[in-house]
C-alpha cells in the first residue's frame, strides 16, 4: 500500500542527500528519528551527504554542531552553500585570490573559509551575499548596489525565501538578492541549491549517477525542485519550513511526501519491492 503521497520510483536509491536544518534538526533541537535513520542508512551501505544552504557557518563548525547533536558525521560528508562559494571564486579567479577583491556579507564565524582573499569594502570584484541577519540596512544595501554597479560580479550563497526558527518562520536573503538584481539588472550567481552544479558536487564525492540518489529537503523550492531539475529524486518531509500545500509548488511533484526523516527507511524499503 503506497502512503504519504508517493509515487513509485524506479530504484531504490544507493545514495541519500540530506538537508541539515528542517530535517536532521531545527535550531539546536535534533528531530525525532534523524539518529535512527542515519544509522539505518549506514548499517545498510547507503551513502550519505548533506547539503546545506546555511551560511552562518564553516563547514568545521557544522561538522561540530551534527556532532554534538549526537550524530556521527565527518568534514568531507558536508557541502555547504559557504564550502562551494569559496571553489566558486577559486575557478573564478583563476588560482590568485590575493588579488581578487571579495566583499563578504557573511558572518564572522564564516569568513575563515575565504582566508586568502583581499576583503573588498569599497570596491570589489565580487560580492557575496550570505546570511548576516540584522546586520542589513539601508547604507549597507546602497553600498553593495554601487559596488556591482561599478562592475562586482553578484554571488548569491542561496535565495532561500524562508526558513524555519525556533521562533517560527523567518525571513531568509532572497529577498535581498532579488532586490539586488532588480535594482542593479544584473543576476546573481546561485552557488548553493537549487543550482545544479552544487548537487553535481556531491553526487561526484560518491561516484553516483543522478539516478541512483534521492534528495531529502523541507524546502519545496530549493532542495525538491533544484535536485528533480537536476534529475534527482526529491523527497519532501513535512518538519522545518514545510507548509501545508507545498508539494503542490513544484513541477513535477515530489518523489515522495513523508512525515519526517524517521519514514525514510519505511520508503526506500518499498522501493526494494516491500509493501
Amino acid at each position: 500500500m503506497k502512503k504519504n503521497g508517493e509515487r513509485p520510483g524506479p530504484s531504490a536509491p544507493r545514495g541519500v542527500l540530506l538537508d541539515l536544518d528542517g530535517v536532521l534538526y531545527v535550531g539546536d533541537r535534533l528531530l525525532p528519528g534523524a539518529r535512527e535513520t542515519l544509522g539505518w542508512l549506514e548499517a545498510r551501505g547507503i551513502q550519505r551527504r548533506f547539503l546545506t544552504n546555511t551560511s552562518t557557518k564553516s563547514v568545521g563548525e557544522l561538522v561540530e554542531k551534527l556532532n554534538r547533536l549526537g550524530l556521527t558525521v565527518q568534514e568531507d560528508e558536508v557541502f555547504s552553500a559557504v564550502s562551494a562559494t569559496r571553489a566558486y571564486l577559486e575557478e573564478a579567479c583563476g588560482g590568485n585570490p590575493g588579488e581578487t577583491r571579495v566583499a563578504l556579507l557573511i558572518r564572522d564565524a564564516a569568513k575563515e573559509d575565504f582566508a586568502g582573499f583581499a576583503e573588498g569594502t569599497e570596491e570589489a570584484d565580487y560580492v557575496v551575499v550570505g546570511d548576516i541577519g540584522a546586520a542589513w540596512s539601508y547604507d549597507l544595501l546602497n553600498r553593495v548596489f554601487r559596488m556591482i554597479m561599478n562592475g562586482a560580479r553578484l554571488v548569491a550563497m542561496h535565495r532561500n525565501r524562508y526558513w524555519e526558527g525556533d521562533d517560527g518562520l523567518r525571513m531568509d536573503i532572497g529577498a535581498f538578492v532579488a532586490g539586488l538584481e532588480y535594482v542593479t539588472g544584473k543576476k546573481a550567481v546561485v552557488v548553493g541549491k537549487p543550482s545544479e552544479a552544487f548537487f553535481g558536487l556531491a553526487l561526484s564525492s560518491m561516484r553516483m549517477e543522478k539516478g541512483e540518489v534521492v534528495m531529502v529537503g523541507d524546502d519545496v523550492s530549493s532542495d525538491i525542485g533544484g535536485s528533480q531539475a537536476a534529475g534527482i529524486r526529491g523527497v519532501l518531509v513535512r518538519t522545518g519550513k514545510y507548509r501545508e500545500g507545498d508539494e503542490s509548488e513544484t513541477d513535477p511533484p515530489p518523489a515522495a511526501v513523508i512525515d519526517s526523516i524517521a519514514d525514510l527507511p519505511e520508503w526506500i524499503e518499498r522501493g526494494l519491492g516491500g509493501d
